[in-house]
């Protein structure tokens, strides 16, 4: 019966050193997706790098262009309300990416039209609801709403307005 594996103490004598340098494994990393500082910060430094490698490694990469925490910033934004995800998402993804919290106000309200992605949202949902009894659409696309980043009250008018667009569609007389 095997037990659960334990972790050795990074600083004793069995501590591993990393393969090669902090920069090519950040090379690596970047090679995947692009990433906040904080995020490749935190990766070399769990992968055993010494704090002044991984710094050196860092502003190498800043000096490249290889790593601009605006930039990627603005990407991810751009994605997630490409996904019509609401405010709050991107705000979580930013921060869960190590962003800043100056530069994650100042992106998603570069976003705009959280309404509108919202409501566009809703109403493709909607679309596909038509059988549901009323209620039941609407407590599922609000829930969808809530669950993309959508602010309870945004999320409860564009399920109301996507649904009540359906209503008059589903019902109209011939």
């Amino acid at each position: 019966m095997v037990g659960p594996q334990r972790a050795l103490p990074l600083d004793g004598p069995a501590a591993k050193k990393p393969r090669g340098t902090a920069k090519d494994r950040a090379l690596g990393l970047l090679a995947v997706r692009w990433r906040s500082r904080r995020e490749l910060e935190t990766r070399l430094r769990a992968a055993g790098f010494e704090q002044d490698q991984v710094e050196t490694a860092l502003r190498d990469l800043e000096r490249a262009g290889l790593i601009d925490d605006d930039r990627f910033a603005r990407e991810l934004a751009r994605t997630k309300s490409g996904r019509l995800e609401g405010n709050r998402s991107v705000r979580s993804a930013l921060a869960k990416a190590g962003v800043a919290p100056q530069l994650s106000d100042r992106v998603v309200a570069d976003l705009g039209g959280e309404a509108e992605r919202a409501a566009e949202l809703a109403e493709r949902k909607a679309a596909r609801m038509g059988r549901l009894s009323p209620e039941v659409a609407y407590r599922r696309l609000h829930g969808l709403l809530m669950r993309r980043g959508y602010a309870p009250d945004l999320a409860r008018d564009a399920a109301r307005r996507a649904l009540a667009g359906l209503e008059d569609e589903e019902f109209a007389d011939p």
